[in-house]
Protein backbone atom coordinates (compact mmCIF):
# COMPACT_ATOMS: atom_id res chain seq x y z
CA UNK A 1 0.00 0.00 0.00
CA UNK A 2 1.91 3.50 -1.24
CA UNK A 3 0.81 5.73 1.59
CA UNK A 4 3.85 8.21 2.15
CA UNK A 5 4.45 10.67 4.83
CA UNK A 6 6.36 13.95 4.11
CA UNK A 7 5.78 15.22 7.13
CA UNK A 8 3.32 16.60 9.65
CA UNK A 9 2.58 19.52 7.74
CA UNK A 10 -0.86 19.88 5.71
CA UNK A 11 0.13 19.31 1.98
CA UNK A 12 -2.26 22.12 0.01
CA UNK A 13 -0.93 21.18 -3.30
CA UNK A 14 1.07 18.87 -5.55
CA UNK A 15 2.38 18.14 -9.52
CA UNK A 16 4.43 15.35 -10.92
CA UNK A 17 7.06 15.70 -13.73
CA UNK A 18 6.42 13.29 -17.04
CA UNK A 19 7.50 10.37 -15.84
CA UNK A 20 6.27 10.11 -11.95
CA UNK A 21 9.58 10.06 -10.62
CA UNK A 22 9.82 13.74 -8.75
CA UNK A 23 7.14 15.07 -6.67
CA UNK A 24 6.70 19.08 -6.08
CA UNK A 25 4.81 19.48 -3.27
CA UNK A 26 4.27 22.57 -0.81
CA UNK A 27 3.98 22.03 2.77
CA UNK A 28 1.28 24.87 3.65
CA UNK A 29 3.91 27.84 3.44
CA UNK A 30 5.94 29.32 1.15
CA UNK A 31 8.36 27.20 0.09
CA UNK A 32 8.27 24.05 -2.45
CA UNK A 33 9.76 20.83 -1.92
CA UNK A 34 10.50 18.69 -4.89
CA UNK A 35 10.86 14.95 -3.60
CA UNK A 36 12.92 11.84 -6.05
CA UNK A 37 12.05 8.28 -5.78
CA UNK A 38 15.08 6.55 -4.27
CA UNK A 39 14.28 2.90 -3.49
CA UNK A 40 11.36 2.74 -1.57
CA UNK A 41 11.82 6.48 0.04
CA UNK A 42 10.93 10.11 -1.30
CA UNK A 43 14.09 12.03 -1.04
CA UNK A 44 13.77 15.70 -1.35
CA UNK A 45 16.42 17.26 -4.37
CA UNK A 46 15.17 20.99 -4.62
CA UNK A 47 13.55 23.80 -2.33
CA UNK A 48 11.60 26.83 -4.26
CA UNK A 49 12.01 29.50 -1.85
CA UNK A 50 11.04 32.56 -4.49
CA UNK A 51 7.48 33.39 -2.43
CA UNK A 52 6.55 35.13 0.71
CA UNK A 53 3.04 34.11 0.61
CA UNK A 54 1.55 30.59 0.87
CA UNK A 55 1.46 28.27 -2.10
CA UNK A 56 -2.10 27.99 -3.28
CA UNK A 57 -1.13 25.83 -6.72
CA UNK A 58 1.75 24.00 -8.11
CA UNK A 59 1.62 22.58 -11.95
CA UNK A 60 4.30 20.93 -14.15
CA UNK A 61 4.39 20.65 -17.42
CA UNK A 62 5.49 17.41 -18.75
CA UNK A 63 6.72 18.63 -22.14
CA UNK A 64 8.46 21.95 -21.51
CA UNK A 65 9.69 20.43 -18.11
CA UNK A 66 8.59 23.72 -16.77
CA UNK A 67 6.81 24.52 -13.33
CA UNK A 68 4.44 27.43 -12.33
CA UNK A 69 3.47 28.11 -8.66
CA UNK A 70 1.09 30.97 -7.14
CA UNK A 71 0.71 31.93 -4.05
CA UNK A 72 -0.98 34.48 -1.14
CA UNK A 73 1.45 37.37 -2.04
CA UNK A 74 -0.24 37.66 -5.34
CA UNK A 75 2.77 36.60 -7.59
CA UNK A 76 2.96 33.76 -9.72
CA UNK A 77 6.21 32.39 -11.20
CA UNK A 78 7.42 30.04 -13.94
CA UNK A 79 10.46 27.81 -12.74
CA UNK A 80 12.69 26.67 -15.52
CA UNK A 81 15.80 24.14 -14.98
CA UNK A 82 18.89 25.47 -15.72
CA UNK A 83 22.63 24.03 -14.81
CA UNK A 84 20.79 21.84 -12.35
CA UNK A 85 19.06 24.54 -10.13
CA UNK A 86 15.42 25.98 -10.77
CA UNK A 87 15.62 30.21 -11.94
CA UNK A 88 12.14 31.26 -11.47
CA UNK A 89 10.76 34.15 -14.31
CA UNK A 90 8.52 36.16 -12.59
CA UNK A 91 4.41 36.69 -14.49
CA UNK A 92 2.95 39.65 -14.82
CA UNK A 93 -0.18 38.65 -13.59
CA UNK A 94 -2.13 42.04 -12.10
CA UNK A 95 -3.67 41.29 -9.32
CA UNK A 96 -4.51 42.50 -6.35
CA UNK A 97 -5.39 39.63 -4.06
CA UNK A 98 -4.19 36.50 -3.87
CA UNK A 99 -3.74 33.54 -6.21
CA UNK A 100 -6.28 30.65 -5.96
CA UNK A 101 -5.03 28.14 -7.97
CA UNK A 102 -2.85 27.82 -11.33
CA UNK A 103 -3.24 25.20 -14.38
CA UNK A 104 -1.14 24.63 -17.59
CA UNK A 105 -3.12 24.44 -20.83
CA UNK A 106 -2.37 21.27 -22.88
CA UNK A 107 -0.57 22.91 -25.29
CA UNK A 108 1.65 24.39 -22.88
CA UNK A 109 1.51 27.67 -24.51
CA UNK A 110 -0.41 29.64 -21.63
CA UNK A 111 -1.93 28.73 -17.96
CA UNK A 112 -4.69 30.10 -16.39
CA UNK A 113 -4.19 31.54 -12.57
CA UNK A 114 -7.12 32.19 -10.79
CA UNK A 115 -7.32 34.66 -7.75
CA UNK A 116 -9.38 36.35 -4.98
CA UNK A 117 -9.32 39.79 -7.48
CA UNK A 118 -12.42 37.83 -9.04
CA UNK A 119 -10.91 37.31 -12.25
CA UNK A 120 -8.79 35.01 -14.14
CA UNK A 121 -5.28 35.70 -15.42
CA UNK A 122 -4.32 34.08 -19.04
CA UNK A 123 -0.77 34.28 -18.79
CA UNK A 124 1.71 33.76 -22.40
CA UNK A 125 5.37 33.94 -23.13
CA UNK A 126 6.17 37.06 -24.85
CA UNK A 127 9.33 36.06 -26.97
CA UNK A 128 10.47 39.59 -27.70
CA UNK A 129 10.25 40.86 -24.15
CA UNK A 130 11.27 37.54 -22.54
CA UNK A 131 8.43 38.01 -20.01
CA UNK A 132 4.62 36.18 -19.22
CA UNK A 133 2.31 38.31 -19.83
CA UNK A 134 -1.46 37.89 -18.80
CA UNK A 135 -5.09 38.84 -20.03
CA UNK A 136 -7.98 39.10 -17.58
CA UNK A 137 -11.15 37.80 -17.97
CA UNK A 138 -13.48 39.42 -15.83
CA UNK A 139 -17.22 39.48 -16.35
CA UNK A 140 -19.38 38.00 -14.95
CA UNK A 141 -17.04 36.84 -12.30
CA UNK A 142 -18.41 38.11 -8.72
CA UNK A 143 -16.29 35.77 -6.34
CA UNK A 144 -13.03 34.32 -5.61
CA UNK A 145 -11.90 31.20 -8.31
CA UNK A 146 -11.34 28.46 -6.47
CA UNK A 147 -10.56 26.27 -9.84
CA UNK A 148 -9.93 25.63 -13.02
CA UNK A 149 -9.51 23.00 -15.90
CA UNK A 150 -8.69 23.25 -19.55
CA UNK A 151 -10.73 21.44 -22.28
CA UNK A 152 -8.85 19.20 -24.72
CA UNK A 153 -8.66 21.89 -27.60
CA UNK A 154 -6.31 24.12 -25.36
CA UNK A 155 -8.86 26.80 -26.21
CA UNK A 156 -11.69 26.73 -23.51
CA UNK A 157 -11.51 26.94 -19.92
CA UNK A 158 -13.66 25.81 -16.88
CA UNK A 159 -13.78 27.59 -13.57
CA UNK A 160 -15.57 27.12 -9.85
CA UNK A 161 -16.25 29.90 -7.92
CA UNK A 162 -17.16 30.93 -4.97
CA UNK A 163 -19.92 32.61 -5.85
CA UNK A 164 -21.81 29.71 -6.56
CA UNK A 165 -21.22 29.40 -10.23
CA UNK A 166 -19.20 26.82 -12.85
CA UNK A 167 -18.50 28.54 -15.61
CA UNK A 168 -17.18 27.92 -19.13
CA UNK A 169 -14.91 30.86 -20.91
CA UNK A 170 -12.85 31.05 -24.26
CA UNK A 171 -9.58 31.53 -23.62
CA UNK A 172 -7.92 31.99 -27.01
CA UNK A 173 -5.42 34.42 -27.57
CA UNK A 174 -5.24 35.64 -31.35
CA UNK A 175 -0.96 36.72 -30.64
CA UNK A 176 -0.19 33.15 -30.41
CA UNK A 177 -2.45 30.46 -31.53
CA UNK A 178 -4.57 29.55 -34.30
CA UNK A 179 -8.13 30.52 -34.81
CA UNK A 180 -10.35 27.66 -32.99
CA UNK A 181 -13.10 25.05 -34.51
CA UNK A 182 -16.35 25.01 -33.41
CA UNK A 183 -16.72 22.58 -30.14
CA UNK A 184 -20.44 21.34 -28.26
CA UNK A 185 -19.84 24.14 -26.04
CA UNK A 186 -20.15 26.74 -28.76
CA UNK A 187 -18.72 28.33 -31.86
CA UNK A 188 -18.01 31.71 -31.42
CA UNK A 189 -14.72 31.97 -28.99
CA UNK A 190 -13.39 35.44 -28.83
CA UNK A 191 -11.30 36.01 -25.30
CA UNK A 192 -13.39 35.87 -22.52
CA UNK A 193 -16.46 34.75 -24.37
CA UNK A 194 -18.77 32.85 -21.95
CA UNK A 195 -20.00 29.15 -23.57
CA UNK A 196 -21.97 28.36 -20.23
CA UNK A 197 -22.20 29.51 -16.83
CA UNK A 198 -23.94 26.78 -14.47
CA UNK A 199 -25.63 29.19 -11.54
CA UNK A 200 -27.68 26.57 -9.11
CA UNK A 201 -24.92 24.78 -8.12
CA UNK A 202 -25.50 25.25 -4.01
CA UNK A 203 -22.29 25.88 -3.00
CA UNK A 204 -19.03 27.06 -3.64
CA UNK A 205 -17.57 24.91 -6.42
CA UNK A 206 -14.15 23.51 -5.23
CA UNK A 207 -12.82 21.86 -8.25
CA UNK A 208 -14.22 21.22 -11.64
CA UNK A 209 -12.97 18.64 -14.41
CA UNK A 210 -13.41 17.92 -18.33
CA UNK A 211 -13.88 15.06 -19.49
CA UNK A 212 -11.36 12.77 -21.59
CA UNK A 213 -13.79 13.88 -24.79
CA UNK A 214 -14.23 17.34 -23.42
CA UNK A 215 -18.01 17.24 -24.15
CA UNK A 216 -18.60 16.98 -19.94
CA UNK A 217 -17.76 19.25 -17.13
CA UNK A 218 -17.73 18.01 -14.08
CA UNK A 219 -17.87 20.11 -10.85
CA UNK A 220 -18.22 19.41 -7.06
CA UNK A 221 -19.33 22.02 -4.54
CA UNK A 222 -19.57 22.85 -0.61
CA UNK A 223 -23.19 21.57 -0.50
CA UNK A 224 -21.67 18.01 -0.79
CA UNK A 225 -23.36 18.33 -4.28
CA UNK A 226 -21.62 16.13 -7.46
CA UNK A 227 -22.39 18.26 -10.97
CA UNK A 228 -22.40 17.33 -14.43
CA UNK A 229 -22.77 19.30 -17.34
CA UNK A 230 -23.57 17.81 -20.92
CA UNK A 231 -22.31 19.79 -23.82
CA UNK A 232 -23.09 16.85 -26.17
CA UNK A 233 -26.79 16.60 -24.83
CA UNK A 234 -27.41 20.21 -25.12
CA UNK A 235 -25.86 21.59 -21.87
CA UNK A 236 -28.20 19.06 -19.71
CA UNK A 237 -27.47 19.56 -16.44
CA UNK A 238 -26.98 16.20 -13.78
CA UNK A 239 -26.57 16.87 -10.27
CA UNK A 240 -25.81 14.31 -7.69
CA UNK A 241 -26.77 15.49 -3.75
CA UNK A 242 -24.35 12.69 -1.61
CA UNK A 243 -24.85 12.08 1.95
CA UNK A 244 -20.70 12.70 2.27
CA UNK A 245 -18.64 15.50 3.83
CA UNK A 246 -18.01 18.17 0.87
CA UNK A 247 -15.84 17.10 -1.51
CA UNK A 248 -12.74 19.52 -2.68
CA UNK A 249 -11.17 17.69 -5.88
CA UNK A 250 -12.83 15.96 -8.48
CA UNK A 251 -10.75 14.22 -11.42
CA UNK A 252 -12.03 12.33 -14.77
CA UNK A 253 -10.38 8.71 -14.66
CA UNK A 254 -12.40 7.21 -18.16
CA UNK A 255 -15.23 8.61 -20.27
CA UNK A 256 -17.66 7.90 -17.58
CA UNK A 257 -15.47 7.30 -14.44
CA UNK A 258 -15.14 10.29 -11.79
CA UNK A 259 -13.25 10.50 -8.28
CA UNK A 260 -13.95 13.08 -5.74
CA UNK A 261 -12.50 13.41 -2.70
CA UNK A 262 -12.24 16.00 0.16
CA UNK A 263 -13.62 16.06 4.05
CA UNK A 264 -14.08 12.41 4.15
CA UNK A 265 -10.59 11.96 4.15
CA UNK A 266 -11.24 8.73 0.91
CA UNK A 267 -12.04 8.93 -2.62
CA UNK A 268 -15.75 8.27 -4.00
CA UNK A 269 -16.05 6.94 -7.43
CA UNK A 270 -18.65 8.29 -9.30
CA UNK A 271 -20.20 6.80 -12.92
CA UNK A 272 -21.74 9.10 -15.68
CA UNK A 273 -23.59 7.80 -19.14
CA UNK A 274 -25.95 10.26 -19.92
CA UNK A 275 -28.02 12.95 -18.27
CA UNK A 276 -29.98 11.35 -15.14
CA UNK A 277 -27.51 9.00 -15.23
CA UNK A 278 -24.85 10.22 -12.04
CA UNK A 279 -24.34 7.62 -9.89
CA UNK A 280 -22.28 6.79 -6.87
CA UNK A 281 -20.50 3.51 -7.24
CA UNK A 282 -18.26 3.19 -4.07
CA UNK A 283 -15.95 3.85 -1.89
CA UNK A 284 -12.00 3.47 -2.52
CA UNK A 285 -10.22 2.56 0.79
CA UNK A 286 -9.33 0.01 2.89
CA UNK A 287 -10.13 0.46 6.65
CA UNK A 288 -7.44 0.77 8.83
CA UNK A 289 -6.75 -2.35 11.41
CA UNK A 290 -6.68 -1.20 14.73
CA UNK A 291 -5.31 -3.00 17.79
CA UNK A 292 -8.54 -3.45 19.81
CA UNK A 293 -9.37 -6.93 19.23
CA UNK A 294 -5.61 -8.29 21.30
CA UNK A 295 -6.12 -5.62 23.71
CA UNK A 296 -7.44 -7.12 27.15
CA UNK A 297 -11.00 -5.61 28.74
CA UNK A 298 -8.79 -4.42 31.93
CA UNK A 299 -6.37 -2.06 29.08
CA UNK A 300 -9.12 -1.03 27.52
CA UNK A 301 -10.96 0.22 30.22
CA UNK A 302 -7.52 1.67 31.55
CA UNK A 303 -6.98 3.22 28.19
CA UNK A 304 -10.25 5.23 28.54
CA UNK A 305 -9.66 6.55 31.84
CA UNK A 306 -6.63 7.64 30.48
CA UNK A 307 -7.83 9.97 28.45
CA UNK A 308 -11.12 10.62 30.09
CA UNK A 309 -13.12 9.93 26.87
CA UNK A 310 -15.56 7.18 26.12
CA UNK A 311 -13.29 6.86 22.75
CA UNK A 312 -10.39 5.11 23.22
CA UNK A 313 -8.86 6.09 19.64
CA UNK A 314 -9.06 9.24 17.69
CA UNK A 315 -7.85 7.75 14.46
CA UNK A 316 -9.96 7.66 11.95
CA UNK A 317 -10.64 3.81 9.82
CA UNK A 318 -9.56 6.08 6.44
CA UNK A 319 -5.57 6.03 5.23
CA UNK A 320 -5.65 9.50 5.17
CA UNK A 321 -6.38 10.87 8.73
CA UNK A 322 -7.96 14.16 7.41
CA UNK A 323 -9.21 15.93 4.66
CA UNK A 324 -8.50 15.29 0.99
CA UNK A 325 -6.84 18.62 -1.00
CA UNK A 326 -6.01 16.97 -4.50
CA UNK A 327 -6.07 14.57 -6.50
CA UNK A 328 -3.98 14.38 -9.46
CA UNK A 329 -3.44 11.64 -12.31
CA UNK A 330 -0.42 9.30 -11.92
CA UNK A 331 -0.39 6.68 -15.37
CA UNK A 332 -2.26 6.38 -17.35
CA UNK A 333 -4.54 9.21 -19.97
CA UNK A 334 -7.44 10.57 -18.59
CA UNK A 335 -9.25 8.11 -21.03
CA UNK A 336 -8.50 5.50 -18.88
CA UNK A 337 -6.46 6.32 -15.68
CA UNK A 338 -4.25 3.34 -14.36
CA UNK A 339 -2.80 5.27 -10.96
CA UNK A 340 -3.97 8.42 -9.41
CA UNK A 341 -2.60 10.40 -6.12
CA UNK A 342 -4.01 11.98 -3.52
CA UNK A 343 -2.77 14.41 -0.56
CA UNK A 344 -4.22 15.84 2.44
CA UNK A 345 -4.02 18.01 5.23
CA UNK A 346 -2.22 14.64 7.64
CA UNK A 347 1.07 15.10 5.53
CA UNK A 348 0.62 11.99 3.56
CA UNK A 349 0.50 11.29 -0.06
CA UNK A 350 -1.21 7.79 -1.46
CA UNK A 351 -1.35 6.53 -4.86
CA UNK A 352 -4.09 4.64 -5.96
CA UNK A 353 -4.43 2.29 -8.62
CA UNK A 354 -7.38 2.09 -10.48
CA UNK A 355 -9.53 -0.33 -12.54
CA UNK A 356 -13.19 0.43 -13.52
CA UNK A 357 -14.41 -3.23 -12.48
CA UNK A 358 -12.44 -2.99 -8.97
CA UNK A 359 -9.60 -1.01 -7.18
CA UNK A 360 -6.85 -2.13 -5.54
CA UNK A 361 -4.17 -0.14 -3.74
CA UNK A 362 -0.21 -0.91 -4.66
Amino acid sequence: MSLYSFGLEPLSCHAWNKDRTQIAVSPNNNVVNIYEKKGKDWVKIHELTEHSGRITGIDWAPESNRIVTCASDRNAYVWTMKDGLWKPTLVLVRINRAATCVKWSPLENKFALGSGARLISVCYFEKENDWWLSKHIKKPIRSTILSLDWHPNNILLAAGSADLHCRVFSAYIKDIEDKPGPTAWGAKMPFGEVLLEQKDCGGWVHSVSFSPSGDQLACVTHSSSVIVVDAAQSKQVTQLTTEHLPMLSVLHVSPTELMAAGHDSCPYQFTYKGPGTLKFVKKLDIPKQTSKGSMSAMQHFRNLDKRATEDDSNELDTLHQNSITQLCVVSGEKTKVEKFSSVGLDGAMVIWEFKVSDFTLK
